[in-house]
This record gives structure tokens, sequence and C-alpha cells, in this order.
């Protein structure tokens, strides 16, 4: 047996789900043995299940494959030491499948072996593949939000005409659960955020906040917004472009899918505004982070405090759209540049926008330094060979997103 205390075994598993949470791969580098052995349940979807040697092998085939399918974090409730110097831990796995936006709540059980210099050196997973396979399974229908896919652009229409798009909860919902799919999609190369009807979205649906007789509404606004929240999250961090098409009365939370959108097109006559001080509530949809980024602190202290709103022109010369087009011509342009962006060198893009959304946390030598790794990341791609050598050739690229 190890000489390994009982309380160090438990620290080092805390910190392996710590680290996989995550996605340290130095974290779990650092408590996995060199002879670490993992044994996942048979019968996992994606050919998790199995034997996997080696932490590359573990992560590469299971740990890394939940990540890119599922957003889960195992959650241990019990540790037991057992006789022979083995941790068993028993927990559940707790999250989302990415694709399908279907809730994930897997029992498990792991028993633990550590070597005698305390780091962990066999794991043998023991979970409910049951529920793994029908977090995966194909989504429920959409009520609130037209969703397809079609050749590599992924279209995201609110679809409450009568409405005007106004956010309840299920539209809040549902943006949550398309956000998902999209980044659980390995075809999406590109994103268009549109509106049917009269407008993008009028912002949230005061009928329904005013259903069941409510006094108080906090509650209610906090069960809206984490899925809504959620959405934009997700939206944010994904490697594929998107481009919002917005008309109409543009209002509150429904902003949020303008400040989502890398390029954001509008149509003549289009009016952004807060509405947040008219109801008595600060706002949602992430306006109080972008809005002053995006056209200045006092232009965004006014748009809140004053409800001033904001026409498609001063939207225009401020940097919060980038077109106006005639308002017949809005969805055929917007879906045009998405479509362009479908077919450019998806990595590089992935980059670009993972450097412009990082940018604001770093000082300029740390953001020339990434620059440097994504030109290198970027450097060994099919998708930059080909194209230096077209530009050599003087013809046009083909990208392919590898």
């Amino acid at each position: 047996m190890p000489d390994v205390s009982d309380d160090a075994r438990v620290v080092a598993v805390q910190r392996l789900y710590d680290a996989l949470a995550a996605g340290d791969r130095a974290g779990i580098d650092a408590l996995l043995h060199q002879d670490f052995v993992g044994h996942a349940a048979e019968g996992l979807p994606l050919n998790m299940g199995g034997r996997h040697a080696g932490a590359e092998a573990m992560c590469a085939n299971l740990w890394w494959q939940i990540g890119r399918h599922f957003t889960a974090r195992a959650i241990p409730s019990d540790f037991q030491v057992l006789g022979d110097g083995r941790l068993m831990v028993i927990g559940r796995y707790v999250g989302a499948a990415r694709r399908t936006g279907h809730q994930l709540d897997a029992e498990f059980i792991h028993l633990v072996e550590f070597a005698a210099d305390g780091r962990i050196s066999t794991l043998h997973q023991l979970t409910d593949t049951a529920a793994w396979h029908a977090a995966l399974d194909a989504p429920a229908a959409l009520e609130t939000i037209d969703y397809h896919v079609d050749a590599g652009l992924a279209t995201l229409c609110l679809n409450r005409p009568d409405e005007r798009n106004a956010i309840d909860l299920r539209v809040a919902q549902e943006t949550c659960e398309v956000a998902r799919r999209i980044a659980g999609d390995d075809t999406v190369r590109a994103v268009l955020i549109c509106g049917e009807g009269p407008a993008l979205s009028v912002g949230g649906d005061i009928g329904f906040f005013r259903d069941g007789g409510r006094e108080h509404f906090g509650d209610l606004f906090v069960e809206m917004t984490t899925p809504f929240h959620d959405a934009f999250a997700i939206l944010s961090g994904l490697d594929v472009p998107i481009v919002t098409a917005a008309h109409g009365a543009v209002a509150g939370g429904g902003l949020g899918y303008v400040y989502a959108g890398d390029v954001v097109i509008a149509a003549e006559g289009t009016r952004f505004v807060t509405a947040f001080a008219g109801l008595g509530v600060s706002g949602d949809g992430g306006g109080t982070w972008h809005l002053p980024r995006l056209i200045g602190a006092r232009r965004a202290a006014a748009a809140y405090l004053r409800n001033t709103p904001i026409s498609a022109d001063e939207a225009l010369e401020w940097g919060m759209i980038n077109e106006i087009v005639p308002a017949d011509r809005l969805r055929q342009r917007a879906a045009d540049v998405a479509r362009d962006l479908a077919k450019g060198p998806t990595r590089a893009f992935a980059t670009m926008r993972r450097l412009l959304r990082e940018s604001w946390h770093r000082d300029l030598p740390s953001q020339l330094l990434a620059e440097t790794q994504g030109l290198k990341a970027t450097g060994d791609t099919r998708d930059a060979a080909a194209a230096i050598t077209a530009f050599a050739a003087k013809t046009t690229p083909e990208f392919t997103g590898r």
C-alpha cells in the first residue's frame, strides 16, 4: 500500500475534478502518475468507454470528449478509503449535452488507486451510461425559434412575430438550447441571428411578466436570465463568426442578440433602446458590458439612465453596427455576409474571436504574446498553407476549416 494519507487521497481526487472542470491540462498532468491507466464504463456514448492507457489517451478519448459534447461536472458526495488503499468516490455527473441542451444527471462511482509518490495511478469509472445516451438524444421541438443548419450556416431566427419576438421564459430557454446545439455541431462555420415579424426583439414580454398576478418579479427574472445569459456566454465563446440582422424596435434584453454579433447589419429606420429605466429595472443581455465598449461610457449612460433611443444612423456612426440597408434587403444581405464567412478560414476566425474577446483583460505585452501563439496555431493549418500557395499563384483559396 502506498504511503499516502487518507486526506491526501481525497485532496488529490478533488483537485483532479477541479482541473477537469477548468480544462487545466497542466493541473491534470501534475496529478496523474506517468504510468496512469483509466478504465471508463463500457457502453458510454461516443466510444468513450474502455481502457485508456496514459494521461494523453484519457484526456483525448474520455475527458476532452466529455468537454466537447457536454457541459458536465463531477460532483462527489462521499469519499471512502477501502482496506486495500483505494479511494472510492460516489457522486453525480451534472450538466447538459451541448447539442441538444438536454440535462445530464448520471450517478458515478470512481475507484482510484495511488502510486507511492501520491499521484493517481489508476481510475476505474462506473456510471449510468443510459443517462449519458439520453442527454444526447434528438432535441425537443422548438416553439419560439426557427433553427436550421444549411451548408455550414446555422440560422437562429426568433419566431414570435405577433409578439414582436418579445422574450418570455421559453424564448430564454430555447435561445440557450440553440446556442448549445451550435456549440456542439462541428459542421457549423457561421451563425446568422434574425427575427420574423416587425422587429428583431422588443425585449421582455410584459404580458408574460404579469401572468400569475405576481407582486414581485425578482425571482422570475433570475429564472429567465440564467439560461438567457448562459446562451450569450456560449455564443461569445464559439469558434465561428456571428452575423446579426437587426430591424424594427430592438429593445431591452433583445439588444443581447445585437451584442452577440461580430457583424451587425441593420435595416433603415431601426431604433435601439435599452428601455429598462422605464420599467424600473437595471437591465440584462450583457448591455452594461457591451454598450460602453461599443459607443462610449457617456452615450451608454444616457441610453440607460435616460432611455435615450439610438437611431440606425447613430448606431453606425458610433460603431454599434456595421452597415445599414433597405428593410426589404436586410435578411438577404445578412445571409450573404454570413455565407461568405462560412466559406472562410474557420480556425483563423476562432482565434481572431478569442484574441478580440480576451484583449479587454490583457496588457499589450500579453496580447502580443497571445498573437504570436495564435499565429503558430493558425499557421500550421491546412487553410493557411493553401491560402499562401494561392496568393503566390494569384488564385482564390478555398478554405476547409482545417
